[in-house]
Order: C-alpha cells, then structure tokens, then sequence
C-alpha cells in the first residue's frame, strides 16, 4: 500500500510504499477515507509526544475516517501498537469504532472530532459540569481550544473566557460563543493580572498551554476568587507552552483547586469511546463547527509544511 511515512523525527512523513498491516485477531483492515493531522500526530511524527517509544519508520495519524469490509464507514481511534491512519489502509478494533450517520462527511468528521474529543471528554468524564457553570479556556486560540468553546457553550456555560495569544484568532471567538475573551500577548504580568480579572471565579479550566502562562495564572486567579473554598477544576489537556510549571504549596493549601488532566490513561479507552456517538451527532448536526481543509495523502509532504488560516484543520484524503 501507500502511506505517509516516517524515517526521520526531523523531517516530514513522505508519501511511500509500506507493508500493508495485517489483521490479528479482533482487528480488521479498513479502506481509509480521511485522517486528520492534528497537533497530537505531529508531535508523534517528530518524536515529542509522551507516547512516542522512539521507533522508525513509522506510519503518522491517530485516527480516521475507514470503511468496512461491508462498506459501512466508521470513525474509529487507531490503537497504539498499530501502525498509523495516514496511509491507504489500516487497522482497527471495533470496539474503538462508531459508525458515522449516513450523511455525515468524511472530511468534517476527521478533521473536527479529534480536537473536540479533548474538552468534550474532559467536560463530560473529568468534572460534572452542568448548565450554569461559567469556564475559561486557556489556549482558546488553537482548533482544540476553538472547539472547547464551542462546546462550553453547547453544554449550557453561562461564562465562558477563552484567552489565547493570537488576536485575530481571540476576535473570532466570541461568535462561536465567548462571552469573554483575554489576550495573552505582551506582557506576562498585566496578562495574568487581565486573566485574573475576568475568570477568577469561573468553575473549571481547560488548560491547553501549561507551562508559564499556567504557573502565572493559578495564583493570579485563585488571589482573586470571591469565595476561595468554591471548589476551581483546572483540566490540563495540553502543553503548547512547555511541559512543567512549578507551583507553591501554599497556593493548594489557599483555595480549592483541584488539578487534573484528561487524555490517553487519565479516562479509560472504553470511557472516550463512550462519548463519541453524542459528539459525532452534534458534529453531523453542524452544532460545532471546524474548517477542514482536504489534501490529497500523497501530498503528505506539502500538507505537512504548508502554513493555514486560523481555524483551518488539514484533513489528509484517500480516493477508494
């Protein structure tokens, strides 16, 4: 078969011939429609996620869109020992699997359910968040975070900040449902004393850059908060600005924060693929909206380095 392949951490995928996988047991080979090349891909394609076992060559993409033997189409997230989505077949275990409706796009569903599975998980399976609750997503200008506000707002929040460092994208948020928007841009002190001022008693936060711009704004928030015992969930879910922050003791003794993160291991597999049925419908519906942008897998290699406007996903296509 062809595929996107990597030889280098390097270097982008290019398009190749590959050994075609095969099926073991519980598994079946799927014609790919669609992958999409989310931030979580590129970073296993250069070797940085925390997944990564430092093994080449190796086949990008966590997921996709395939189709069946018995041409049903299906959404389904790859399993970690197999090889990856971007390639003219792959495999899949059918409990990882959910069928798509039959006039959803192949195009839409892979480039949008990968970024909306991050908050829609966390919001559905790490908190109990319930109409009313007010939310800040730190990271908001990113697809990720552009969904998660969509999402907040879907899920009934009757706040939501989103703050990012990007302002043309941050100006295109309060259409999708921001009720309030903060820039991260310029200098770190004001822009945490900006965060503070609009979210310091928000319920929960999903945390897309860790890092400083974390490590400044919890105690910039929790100094703030009317009622410091009112229970804070901060949900890291991704580390766009650095992997570690440090943090005073005195801050967790100071106020309620409950830190946790939600991703692979934090929720069961059985658990995120429970999610996915709701999100796929609210997707096909066009409740939460993405921009896909479709290239052609054996332009791999282009795709891969080719700059996006904001909000754009590249979604990698297979003509079967």
């Amino acid at each position: 078969m062809r595929a996107a392949v990597v030889r280098s951490f390097e270097n982008p995928p290019r398009y190749e011939e590959f050994t075609t996988p095969r099926p073991t047991e519980g598994q079946v080979l799927v014609d790919m429609l669609a992958a999409g090349l989310h931030p979580r891909v590129r970073s296993g394609a250069n070797g940085t996620h925390y997944t990564s076992d430092g093994r080449l060559p190796l086949i990008p993409g966590v997921d996709g869109v395939g189709r069946l033997p018995d041409g049903r189409r299906v959404y389904f997230v790859a399993d970690g020992d197999a090889p990856g989505t971007m390639a003219e077949q792959a495999l899949l275990d059918p409990r990882q699997s959910v069928p798509l409706p039959d006039d959803a796009d192949p195009v839409t569903i892979a480039a949008a359910m990968n970024p909306a599975m991050s908050s829609w998980v966390a919001l559905r399976r790490r908190t109990e968040f319930r109409p009313g609750r007010s939310i800040l997503v730190l990271g908001a200008t990113g697809n990720a975070g552009r969904m998660a506000v969509q999402i907040a707002r879907h899920l009934g929040a009757d706040r939501i900040v989103a703050a990012g460092r990007d302002p043309k994208r941050l100006a295109l948020l309060t259409d999708l449902g921001a009720t309030d928007v903060v820039s991260l841009a310029g200098d770190p002190a004001q822009s945490a004393d900006k965060l503070a001022e609009a979210a310091a008693d928000v319920d929960v936060v999903i945390d897309y850059t860790w890092g400083a711009p974390t490590e400044r704004a919890i105690p910039a928030l929790l100094s703030r908060r009317t009622d410091r015992s009112a229970p804070l969930d901060w949900i890291q879910i991704g580390s766009m600005a650095g992997p570690d922050i440090t943090l005073p003791s005195s801050v967790l003794r100071a106020a309620n924060l409950r830190i946790m993160g939600s991703g692979q291991g934090s929720v069961t597999a059985a658990g995120i693929i429970a999610e996915l049925p709701s999100l796929m419908t609210e997707l096909s519906k066009g409740t939460l909206t993405v921009a896909a942008l479709p290239r052609p897998l054996a332009q791999v290699e282009d795709a891969w380095t080719a700059p996006t406007e904001p909000g754009q996903r590249v979604v990698l296509t297979v003509t079967t």
